[in-house]
Protein backbone atom coordinates (compact mmCIF):
# COMPACT_ATOMS: atom_id res chain seq x y z
CA UNK A 1 0.00 0.00 0.00
CA UNK A 2 1.29 3.28 -0.96
CA UNK A 3 0.04 6.33 0.68
CA UNK A 4 0.19 9.84 1.16
CA UNK A 5 0.27 11.18 4.61
CA UNK A 6 -0.09 14.85 4.74
CA UNK A 7 -0.17 16.99 8.55
CA UNK A 8 -1.32 20.00 8.04
CA UNK A 9 -2.16 22.56 10.94
CA UNK A 10 -2.33 19.90 13.45
CA UNK A 11 -4.32 17.27 11.68
CA UNK A 12 -2.98 14.39 10.15
CA UNK A 13 -4.81 12.84 6.93
CA UNK A 14 -3.98 10.12 4.56
CA UNK A 15 -5.14 9.30 0.73
CA UNK A 16 -4.77 5.85 -0.56
CA UNK A 17 -2.37 6.15 -3.79
CA UNK A 18 -2.06 2.26 -4.51
CA UNK A 19 -2.62 -0.83 -3.36
CA UNK A 20 -2.22 -4.49 -4.42
CA UNK A 21 -2.01 -7.75 -2.90
CA UNK A 22 -4.00 -9.68 -0.17
CA UNK A 23 -7.54 -7.80 -0.13
CA UNK A 24 -7.84 -9.60 3.60
CA UNK A 25 -4.57 -8.37 4.53
CA UNK A 26 -5.26 -4.75 3.18
CA UNK A 27 -9.31 -4.70 4.32
CA UNK A 28 -8.14 -6.24 8.13
CA UNK A 29 -4.88 -5.13 8.64
CA UNK A 30 -3.75 -2.26 6.18
CA UNK A 31 -6.63 0.16 6.34
CA UNK A 32 -7.36 -0.92 10.03
CA UNK A 33 -4.00 0.35 10.43
CA UNK A 34 -4.75 3.97 8.17
CA UNK A 35 -7.86 4.23 10.92
CA UNK A 36 -6.41 3.47 13.66
CA UNK A 37 -3.69 6.22 13.18
CA UNK A 38 -6.52 8.58 12.52
CA UNK A 39 -8.04 7.74 15.83
CA UNK A 40 -4.48 8.58 17.78
CA UNK A 41 -4.34 11.69 15.97
CA UNK A 42 -7.43 12.98 17.33
CA UNK A 43 -6.49 11.65 21.00
CA UNK A 44 -2.86 13.22 20.28
CA UNK A 45 -2.45 15.31 23.87
CA UNK A 46 -3.69 11.87 25.74
CA UNK A 47 -1.21 9.52 24.37
CA UNK A 48 2.09 12.34 23.41
CA UNK A 49 5.53 11.26 24.98
CA UNK A 50 4.48 13.87 28.02
CA UNK A 51 5.12 12.97 32.03
CA UNK A 52 1.21 13.36 31.98
CA UNK A 53 1.46 9.93 29.80
CA UNK A 54 4.69 8.08 30.46
CA UNK A 55 7.09 7.83 33.78
CA UNK A 56 10.82 8.35 32.57
CA UNK A 57 14.04 7.16 33.93
CA UNK A 58 17.38 7.51 32.88
CA UNK A 59 19.30 4.55 32.00
CA UNK A 60 22.46 5.40 30.13
CA UNK A 61 23.41 7.15 27.10
CA UNK A 62 25.34 5.92 23.95
CA UNK A 63 25.28 6.53 19.96
CA UNK A 64 22.33 5.89 17.70
CA UNK A 65 22.23 6.93 14.10
CA UNK A 66 25.68 9.01 14.32
CA UNK A 67 24.11 10.89 17.37
CA UNK A 68 25.00 11.01 20.85
CA UNK A 69 21.62 10.31 22.94
CA UNK A 70 20.56 9.84 26.31
CA UNK A 71 18.69 6.36 27.03
CA UNK A 72 15.15 6.62 28.46
CA UNK A 73 12.92 3.91 29.77
CA UNK A 74 9.68 5.26 29.45
CA UNK A 75 6.20 3.56 31.11
CA UNK A 76 3.13 4.28 30.49
CA UNK A 77 0.78 5.83 33.34
CA UNK A 78 -2.36 3.75 31.88
CA UNK A 79 -3.20 1.06 30.06
CA UNK A 80 -3.76 2.83 26.67
CA UNK A 81 -3.70 0.82 23.14
CA UNK A 82 -1.53 3.98 22.23
CA UNK A 83 0.59 4.28 24.57
CA UNK A 84 3.64 1.89 25.13
CA UNK A 85 6.40 0.54 27.56
CA UNK A 86 9.91 0.66 26.53
CA UNK A 87 13.38 2.84 25.69
CA UNK A 88 13.63 5.79 23.67
CA UNK A 89 16.86 7.08 22.33
CA UNK A 90 16.54 11.08 22.71
CA UNK A 91 19.11 13.05 20.88
CA UNK A 92 21.72 14.87 23.21
CA UNK A 93 21.69 18.19 21.31
CA UNK A 94 18.32 18.66 19.95
CA UNK A 95 16.02 16.70 22.69
CA UNK A 96 13.99 14.99 19.84
CA UNK A 97 13.43 11.21 19.72
CA UNK A 98 15.79 9.48 17.43
CA UNK A 99 14.45 5.54 17.66
CA UNK A 100 12.26 3.67 19.84
CA UNK A 101 12.20 0.05 21.10
CA UNK A 102 8.78 -0.60 22.52
CA UNK A 103 5.96 -2.86 22.84
CA UNK A 104 2.04 -1.76 23.26
CA UNK A 105 0.93 -1.18 27.06
CA UNK A 106 -2.46 -3.24 26.20
CA UNK A 107 -2.39 -6.27 24.32
CA UNK A 108 -4.85 -5.46 21.56
CA UNK A 109 -6.19 -8.53 20.88
CA UNK A 110 -6.60 -12.15 22.63
CA UNK A 111 -5.00 -13.74 19.48
CA UNK A 112 -1.44 -11.57 19.58
CA UNK A 113 1.10 -12.57 22.54
CA UNK A 114 3.21 -10.02 21.65
CA UNK A 115 4.16 -6.86 19.84
CA UNK A 116 7.77 -5.44 19.14
CA UNK A 117 8.08 -1.68 17.93
CA UNK A 118 10.81 -0.26 16.40
CA UNK A 119 10.10 3.64 15.42
CA UNK A 120 13.11 5.35 14.13
CA UNK A 121 13.27 8.94 12.92
CA UNK A 122 15.44 11.41 11.04
CA UNK A 123 15.78 15.05 10.86
CA UNK A 124 15.57 16.93 7.94
CA UNK A 125 15.94 20.55 7.69
CA UNK A 126 15.32 22.09 11.49
CA UNK A 127 12.48 18.75 11.96
CA UNK A 128 12.63 15.12 13.37
CA UNK A 129 9.92 13.53 11.35
CA UNK A 130 9.44 9.93 11.15
CA UNK A 131 12.25 7.66 9.11
CA UNK A 132 10.52 4.21 9.72
CA UNK A 133 8.39 2.01 11.87
CA UNK A 134 8.40 -1.57 12.24
CA UNK A 135 6.33 -3.57 13.87
CA UNK A 136 6.46 -7.75 14.89
CA UNK A 137 3.43 -9.44 16.16
CA UNK A 138 3.49 -13.17 17.81
CA UNK A 139 -0.08 -14.32 16.69
CA UNK A 140 -0.93 -17.14 19.01
CA UNK A 141 -2.17 -19.52 15.71
CA UNK A 142 -0.50 -19.07 12.49
CA UNK A 143 3.37 -17.77 13.89
CA UNK A 144 4.49 -14.10 13.25
CA UNK A 145 3.02 -11.03 11.40
CA UNK A 146 6.21 -8.65 10.17
CA UNK A 147 4.57 -4.94 9.17
CA UNK A 148 7.32 -2.24 8.12
CA UNK A 149 6.17 1.58 7.09
CA UNK A 150 8.73 3.70 5.92
CA UNK A 151 8.45 7.17 4.94
CA UNK A 152 10.02 9.35 1.89
CA UNK A 153 9.52 12.06 -0.03
CA UNK A 154 8.99 14.53 2.73
CA UNK A 155 7.52 18.18 1.38
CA UNK A 156 7.73 21.02 3.98
CA UNK A 157 5.96 24.14 3.47
CA UNK A 158 7.14 27.00 5.02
Amino acid sequence: MKVLATYDHGAKTFQILSENGSKLLLDRVLHRLLTSEQEADKTRAQTALTSDNYSFSLVGSEQKDNHACYVLQVLAKRRNKYLYNGKIWVDANDFAVVYVEAHPAVNPSFWISGTDIQHQYQKIADFWLPASNRSETKIRIGGKALLTINYSDYKLNN
